[in-house]
């Protein structure tokens, strides 16, 4: 991530702004303060990505908390052609001031861009979508871009960065959910009680979502490790001898989540400072 951090701030220097995807589900987490700090004065358009997984009324809100801090946001699906289009036009229009400086000076020039964010929200899938083909490298695990690549668009010229995480977490509530979103290597995880941990936030905040994806029976006294006992019953992940299987069940109900089979569901629509 130094190493990272180090190239982004080389080569900001080149760019007149920057586009920031973000996670709908957990957009506040997504913001890397550190990064921030690298992009100095530039303009920053921030792009709410994978906005079909969370409702309308979560957008609202996360909207409503971006514009109370003065910044710009906008929701997209990065998969759809129309939604990848807004993106475009949006970029041109937001960062036109820089351009237009330019000219006014004689010098004719691309907009360049960098785009950015923490790893697995979307960065690639949304290039390779403007580009209409496939030139930056996807996947759905953290990490899959290594390092930087410049594609070049009618107007723009854009440049891919690897997802990039904060030095150090201050806060474990955006931890917690940069690695339920799958920003953090599931490989460096405890994924068990990870699962324990996001099964207590959904019985808190999205009850009747938990129950209806997995027809569990009424959960209001229990423990969430009664309910991630209930969901590997149901779901048969059980070694022989009937103890159960908790890593298959907690891969299984993370992926659900990731996934958007367990219903629409955004973490956090206002930053938290707790």
């Amino acid at each position: 991530m130094t190493k990272s951090m180090r190239m982004m701030e080389e080569n900001v220097k080149l760019c007149d702004g920057v586009i920031f995807i973000l996670d709908a589900r957990a957009p506040f987490a997504c913001i890397n303060n550190t990064l921030l700090g690298v992009f100095g004065d530039k303009p920053v358009l921030y792009i709410l990505n994978k906005s079909d997984l969370v409702s309308k009324d979560q957008i609202f809100l996360i909207q409503k908390s971006f514009q109370a801090e003065y910044k710009s946001v906008i929701p997209v699906n990065g998969t759809l052609k129309k939604d990848v289009e807004k993106i475009y036009a949006e970029s041109v229009k937001y960062f036109s001031e820089r351009i237009n400086r330019a000219k006014e000076k004689g010098v004719n020039k691309a907009l360049r861009v960098m785009v950015a964010g923490v790893p697995n929200t979307g960065k690639s899938t949304i290039i390779n979508s403007l580009c209409g083909e496939k030139r930056a490298i996807t996947g759905d695990k953290a990490g899959v871009t290594r390092g930087k690549q410049w594609v070049r668009l009618k107007d723009i010229e854009l440049l891919d960065t690897p997802g990039t995480m904060p030095p150090k977490f201050d806060n474990q509530y955006y931890a917690a959910h940069l690695a339920y979103i799958g920003s953090i290597n599931d490989d460096i995880l405890d994924l068990e009680t990870l699962c324990l941990n996001f099964l207590e936030e959904m019985q808190k905040n999205f009850p009747n979502e938990l129950q209806t994806k997995y027809g569990l029976t009424d959960f209001s006294e229990k423990i969430p490790l009664d309910i991630f006992d209930e969901i590997c019953k149901k779901r048969g992940f059980l070694f022989r001898g009937g103890e159960f299987d908790y890593e298959r069940g907690a891969r299984a109900v993370l992926d659900d989540f990731r996934k958007g089979r367990i219903g629409k569901i955004c973490l956090e629509t206002e930053r938290y400072d707790g």
